[in-house]
């Protein structure tokens, strides 16, 4: 059997094995030893998952994940995202689609906190959703603008999503969270302007608050100001030292996550409870990703071995005479495609193997790349018939609002996104211009 046929029954009894259902480091990690073990017996088998551990256990950048979730969770549960929303219900709520633009808002910092959509869904599904449905807002906008929203947090740093990446492609934490700043906060204005634009055609979508109900004077105004202005401030005493090259990443994550932590005990709400809560999250995601990664780790290796991906490289380039980007495009379709029954990081874990060293031999920068992917996951987070987002909105919604009025929320949106990953891919310094000028500095 030649090696190009068994990596594509690799590849096909991991995808069999997803699709009823196992874990995905299950699923990914009992294709690569019994793919060991048959290619390389015994020794070459156990040495596989051995090495992994090993290497998963040496790469210092992971203890920042564990920090960020601790951060995100803490922040989460201490319901200090219920300040920043009020502070956006306030100050934007005069504006038509002012609450939908602060939901925006809210989300970007959530995003900033936490680095998993999740928790922005769960906090716009819980916090934004009601609120807005209460005052007349359509129900296809709102749950458009919570989907939307949420899908930043895999971009906007600390992403723990691009944490995944950076360990499977082997490029700097550092250098991938810089490249994902600008980005998410394009995609988070091109989200702006189009609900501006959007309710200012049809004030119906959403309409302006009524003064009296904004009117709560200054000092209060100024209180919620201030509630705002707190992640931003623990987002500042986090990357601010690691920018200006004082701490190295684990050590800002540390400090982010103390500074987490002495937030909510200043503002009273550390409770044993939310410690608790925070504490054992952080433990369940962190190991959830751990075993991601080993499993990633030990399915690469066999397909490096094997000689898989220059194989795909010829038949690309080759056999069929593709061009670099014409592949790099159909890379993008594939995730697309994968998204409408795949997570971010099964996605990546299936194809890092492949794609990652494909698009180095074809000339792309990696980091550049780091921000596609994640970008083409948001979009397809948010695909129909199966996309992850709309599952969530489906499972978190009142009963008024149907699938069909998720699916179709979502249009709009999606060609948003489609237009912003279009521009990063036709101007790359979008990206890279960040983490250039800083690690160059």
């Amino acid at each position: 059997m030649s090696y190009e046929l068994i990596a594509l029954l690799m590849f096909s009894t991991m995808m069999l094995m997803l699709l009823t259902g196992q874990r995905v480091f299950g699923a990914i990690g009992f294709v690569a030893v019994v793919a060991a073990l048959v290619l390389w017996g015994d020794r070459g088998g156990f040495d596989l998952a051995f090495s992994s551990a090993m290497k998963l256990m040496k790469w210092y950048p992971l203890l920042t994940l564990p920090m960020f979730i601790f951060m995100g969770y803490v922040l989460s549960e201490s319901r200090i995202a219920d300040d920043l929303y009020r502070m956006f219900h306030v100050w934007m709520g005069g504006l038509s689609g002012g609450l939908a633009v602060g939901t925006i808002g809210l989300m970007v910092l959530i995003s900033a906190m936490n680095g998993l959509s999740v928790a922005g869904m769960a906090i716009g599904a819980t916090i934004a959703l009601p609120e807005l449905l209460k005052r007349g807002y359509d129900k296809r906008m709102v749950t458009g603008v919570i989907q939307a929203g949420s899908s930043l947090g895999i971009l906007v740093p600390p992403s723990v999503v691009l944490v995944l990446y950076a360990m499977i492609a082997r490029q700097p934490v550092g250098q991938l969270w810089l490249a994902g700043v600008i980005p998410g906060l394009m995609m988070a204005a091109m989200f702006v302007v189009y609900i501006v634009i959007r309710c200012s055609v049809n004030p119906a979508l959403g309409p302006a608050l009524p003064a009296a109900e904004r009117d709560v004077g200054r000092a209060e105004r100024l209180r919620l100001l201030r509630a705002g202005l707190l992640p931003l401030f623990i987002f500042a005493a986090m990357m601010v030292p690691f920018v200006n090259g004082w701490t190295s990443l684990v050590e800002s994550s540390a400090i982010g996550a103390l500074a987490a932590f002495a937030a909510a005990v200043i503002k009273g709400r550390m409770t044993r409870a939310v410690f608790e809560t925070s504490v054992r999250q952080t433990l369940a995601i962190s190991c959830m990703f751990m075993w991601i990664i080993l499993a990633a780790l030990a399915f690469g290796a066999v397909f490096d071995g094997l000689g898989a991906v220059k194989a795909i490289e010829s038949v690309f380039t080759e056999r069929l005479g593709l061009d670099p980007w014409i592949i790099l495009i159909l890379m993008q379709l594939s995730f697309i495609l994968m998204g409408t029954f795949l997570d971010d990081t099964a996605m990546l874990v299936i194809v890092a193997p492949l794609y990652v060293p494909l698009v180095g031999a074809l000339g792309f920068d990696l980091i550049w790349y780091g921000v596609l992917y994640t970008i083409t996951t948001q979009i397809a987070y948010m695909t129909p018939p199966f996309g992850y987002n709309l599952f969530l909105m489906r499972a978190m919604a009142p009963p008024e609002i149907g699938v069909g009025d998720i699916y179709r929320s979502i249009v709009p949106f999606v060609l948003v996104m489609i237009v912003a990953l279009t521009v990063i891919m036709v101007v790359p310094d979008i990206a890279l211009w960040l983490p250039e000028t800083i690690y160059n500095n």
